[in-house]
């Protein structure tokens, strides 16, 4: 079991605000999707480098749905590159990073591919892998680790007129 862990399942609706600390990310809206396997986090640019004899990657996420104004610049170590098929059938090489996700109080390591979400609804898929052992779904209710009712807040902005 992993530090600070409980025992106990936590439940989880289809949707679930979580954070990604160790790459500034605050909040973000996550899709918990059970048909993907790996997690997949937006990201409008990524740009791999080495330093040193490692592989790592920068990237820039739009942490935020409808929201291109607010910007987060992360940087990871690349722990693998795999060929994705998303939902349309079409497949991608990705970068692979690992981090740490907290929801609802817990936190645990997941690994993430990084890719341009620009046009789907959700920033972040949260995949059965990072799911497993840990959390059950009721595929009918949202939030069931709470709603969040300012999210731009988190990032020291304010919502746009008219929104």
């Amino acid at each position: 079991m992993i530090p600070g862990e409980t025992s106990e399942t936590l439940l989880l609706g289809w949707r679930e605000w979580i954070a990604l600390p160790e790459l500034g990310l605050t909040l973000v809206k996550a899709k918990v999707d059970t048909g993907a396997r790996t997690s997949t986090l937006h990201a409008f640019y990524v740009d791999g480098f080495h330093r040193g004899r490692q592989s790592y990657v920068r990237f820039g996420v739009h942490p935020l749905q409808k929201r291109t104004d607010v910007v987060v610049h992360g940087e990871a170590l690349v722990i693998d590159q795999r060929r994705v098929t998303d939902s349309g059938g079409h497949r991608e090489d990705r970068y692979v990073i690992r981090t740490r996700v907290v929801l609802a109080g817990r936190e645990w390591p997941i690994e993430i591919t990084l890719t341009n979400r620009e046009t789907m609804r959700f920033r972040m898929l949260l995949g059965r892998t990072a799911l497993a052992g840990r959390t059950q779904v009721d595929p009918a209710r949202s939030f069931l680790t709470g709603r969040v009712a300012r999210p731009s807040e988190r990032y020291g902005q304010k919502a746009p007129l008219g929104r």
